[in-house]
């Protein structure tokens, strides 16, 4: 994993060797100061640990100082060309800007917003996709291409560096996982500044998670990413189901349950598909461990196969099985095998 600057929002660390911080959006109108928290609150439950909002105007930008005095995670503003919603979002109290210093205005726009920044000692991320590249860039590299992505980030980044400016995180994203790969890994080559990872306009909740498992998943196997928002076009709580999911995966969670399950063959004789299913969803919102747990569909092999997992159940003709690290715990009658494992699970100490 590669080591970048580490930067604060507010009580969470990002780059530097932390953990992978999960981020997500609201989509409710910031405006309704209510309905964002509300929003908030849910994310939170189901694991994210940033929140960006958007800022359409000077009463969104209002309504931030109720929304950051009463929110449980660190609150991004989500700015776009108008640099007075930056400087308002700041006074409001909130963590973290996302802009790009390029179309905000002049020099001294950006040297407003970089000292309310610097006063408030919070970050800004710069935030480049492929439909933002600076015309002139555009011209250079003849068209949105990886390569252009990231020197329109960098063109950002010396904006802000020019005013004296480094609690930088830098996000370069696309809709095409390819390019949106290569550019990601173009620009850790070239800064050491904390990546925010992401596939934009992703899709529906199937694909969109498809596409960010890809793309983000693949990037952090390679050593790259520092924070994620998996975008999905869905409820936000989606995003963190899948950005925990992506994390596992690749072996990136700090906490969690692995679930894993077998394919299911002729000799499955029970419900695999609905009891995996199950236990997926009760597992989903299990916090404060970290295991591997199986759902195997036959008692012959599945322990044995499964032997690496911490838990797991093996279904059989009438009785299935629990097992520990391979190890036979009890018979149990199918009826009953979720439930066991359940249990089972809330026992374990992770030793």
């Amino acid at each position: 994993m590669k080591q970048t600057k580490q930067i604060m929002v507010r009580n969470v660390p990002i780059g530097g060797g932390a953990p992978v911080a999960i981020q997500s959006m609201t989509n409710t109108d910031t405006r309704d100061a209510n309905a964002t928290l509300a929003q908030i609150g849910a994310l939170a439950d189901a694991g994210c640990q940033i929140v960006r909002c958007a800022v359409p105007d000077m009463q969104a930008a209002g309504a931030l100082r109720t929304i950051c005095a009463h929110s449980p995670l660190p609150v991004v503003a989500d700015i776009h060309f108008d640099h007075r919603l930056a400087l308002a979002s700041i006074e409001a109290g909130v963590d973290k800007i996302r802009l790009n210093p390029g179309n905000i205005g002049g020099a001294d726009r950006v040297q407003a917003v970089v000292q309310a920044a610097q006063a408030r000692h919070i970050p800004i991320r710069i935030g480049v996709n492929s439909g933002s590249v600076e015309k002139h860039i555009l011209a250079q590299y003849g068209g949105p291409t990886p390569e252009a992505m990231v020197a329109s980030a960098l063109y950002h980044v010396g904006l802000l560096n020019d005013c004296g400016f480094d609690d930088i995180c830098i996000s370069i994203k696309s809709s095409s996982v390819p390019d949106t790969m290569r550019a990601y890994l173009l620009a850790s080559e070239k800064t050491d500044y904390p990546l925010h990872l992401g596939v934009t306009e992703a899709g529906t909740t199937y694909m969109g998670t498809i596409k960010s498992a890809a793309g983000i998943g693949g990037l952090l196997a390679l050593g790259v990413g520092d924070t994620i928002r998996v975008s999905l076009t869905d409820d936000p709580v989606a995003e963190i189901y899948a950005a925990k999911a992506i994390l596992r995966a690749v072996g990136r969670a700090e906490e969690g349950i692995n679930v894993v399950s077998c394919p299911t063959c002729g000799r499955t004789r029970i419900d695999l598909i609905g009891i995996a299913e199950e236990v997926e969803r009760r597992c989903a919102s299990i916090r404060g461990k970290k295991l591997k747990v199986a759902v195997m569909g036959c008692a012959v092999n599945g322990p044995g196969e499964a032997r690496e997992a911490d838990l797991g159940i093996a279904g059989g003709d009438g009785v299935g099985l629990l097992f520990r690290r391979g190890e036979i715990i009890k018979k149990v009658p199918q009826e009953q095998l979720v439930d066991a494992l359940m249990d089972e699970i809330e026992r374990f100490g992770g030793e």
